[in-house]
């Protein structure tokens, strides 16, 4: 996960991985179990629609402002299902890099920052009540430090917060809550 500390570079989160577990013991001859796993995310604290237009252009899907996500993905033969996580994850620095190239340096005043952390508060709401990894961790005892590595180290909750109408603030709401077509 990076956070960039400037607010027009947007969020970037992907993690791409494979399961396989033993067969269980007390049903012999079993099969194994396996499955792939993955994502990739852009959250932006704004909106630039052609940053959007050139994470999302080498899949040519509707993917909002989210990205691509797919878990236990093993209904196809395994070498194809491996190649297809290779695929995604190799794609996200080449994807990200030229979006924080151009984003890193722009110039920024308190209200920017307090938006960028008022976004981030949602993305820390989202993963501790909806992140099927980080509450998995959470209730079964994992490593807290582990399991709390992808927050941001600051965010920022407002009660009631809603930006004005028509503002750049407002756009991205409407967005996340209107997806449309990017690409």
């Amino acid at each position: 996960v990076l956070h960039p500390k400037n607010p027009f570079a947007p969020t970037l989160h992907f993690n791409y991985r494979y399961f396989e577990t033993d067969a269980p013991k007390d049903t012999p001859g079993a099969p194994r179990q396996w499955w792939f796993g993955g994502g990739t995310d852009l959250t932006p604290a704004y909106i630039f629609e052609e940053d959007i237009k050139h994470f999302h252009s080498h899949r040519s899907e509707r993917r909002g402002l989210g990205g691509i996500f797919f878990d236990d993905l093993n209904d196809y033969d395994q070498e194809m299902l491996l190649s297809f996580a290779t695929e995604c994850a190799d794609s996200v620095v080449p994807a990200y890099i030229p979006i924080l190239e151009k984003r890193k340096d722009t110039p920024f005043n308190e209200s920017h920052k307090a938006w960028q952390q008022l976004r981030r508060g949602r993305y820390v709401e989202f993963n501790l009540v909806y992140d099927r990894g980080t509450t998995f961790g959470l209730k079964t005892g994992g490593r807290i430090e582990s399991i709390l590595m992808s927050l941001p180290l600051t965010a920022r909750w407002e009660y009631d917060h809603k930006p004005e109408e028509g503002s750049e603030e407002w756009k991205l709401l409407d967005a996340c809550m209107n997806p449309k077509e990017w690409v």
